[in-house]
């Protein structure tokens, strides 16, 4: 039996050979141009400044607007019409009457029965003697004030519920008499009160005074009586204000200290 083998012949080709079969190839990169953007010149201050203030005036407006609407419909008490009042009425004056007879009182009422006071503004009378005034009647707080248009000044007093209706009652007598648009003939008494000093807290006073008289010189009364008779005020510096919560006017004398 005979064997027969082979044995591979490697071939090597000199390295100087493999070389030559390949080709160098070099490739240049040109370095790209730098961009160069051009700059703006830059505004001056006051410029931007007249840009700025319409803007500025726009925002402001529209604030005071959304102001004023929110401080109309959410903080400003609304009361229904049958709640809103003008009334008159005739009295007799005991110390003016035998020279003009009866006299005429007007003012206008509001009533807010869930918060449970009363707002009363009289306007300027058409005789002499008394003065202008807004009234607050809070009987959550039992407090009465009297914001004097003449004197520009508040004066705040414990609320007398013996001669001020409560705010349902007054409504009660004011819708009776609506169509009359006069309340029946009546009388008037006095009430004085005296100056004892000035208030600093406002914020005690409750947030219906406290909006009434926020910004005005305030000042703590103290009452001293009521009574039908009307004395003539030579020896005093007193002002009054004319008004009626009841079937009957009331007239406040403020008085200063001596």
């Amino acid at each position: 039996m005979v064997k027969i083998s082979f044995q591979p012949v490697s071939v090597q080709k000199p390295e100087k050979q493999r070389d030559e079969g390949k080709e160098e190839i070099l490739m240049s990169y040109s370095q790209p141009d730098e961009l160069v953007l051009p700059l703006r010149p830059k505004k001056s201050s006051i410029s931007g400044l007249w840009c700025l203030i319409p803007g500025l005036v726009i925002f402001m407006s529209g604030l005071i607007m959304v102001s004023v609407y929110v401080y109309r419909y959410y903080f400003t008490p609304q009361i229904p019409e049958d709640s809103l009042f003008h009334c008159r009425v005739m009295y007799d004056d005991s110390l003016y009457a035998p020279l003009l007879g009866r006299q005429e009182l007007q003012e206008n009422v509001g009533i807010y029965l869930e918060e449970n006071y009363e707002q009363i503004n009289v306007p300027v009378p058409n005789f002499g003697g008394s003065d202008p005034a807004d009234i607050i009647h809070d009987f959550h707080r039992g407090l009465t004030a009297y914001y004097d248009i003449a004197l520009d000044k508040c004066y705040v007093v414990e609320l007398n519920t013996t001669i001020v209706m409560p705010p349902r009652n007054l409504w009660e007598l004011l819708i009776n008499i609506k169509r009359d648009m006069y309340l029946p003939q009546t009388y008037m008494i006095q009430e004085e009160m005296m100056v004892t000093g000035r208030v600093k807290n406002m914020r005690q006073l409750g947030p219906f005074i406290h909006r009434l008289c926020y910004g005005k010189e305030t000042y703590r009364l103290k009452r001293r009586n009521s009574r039908r008779r009307i004395d003539k005020r030579h020896t005093r510096k007193c002002h009054s204000i004319r008004h009626f919560e009841n079937t009957f006017v009331i007239e406040t004398l403020i008085c200063d200290r001596a």
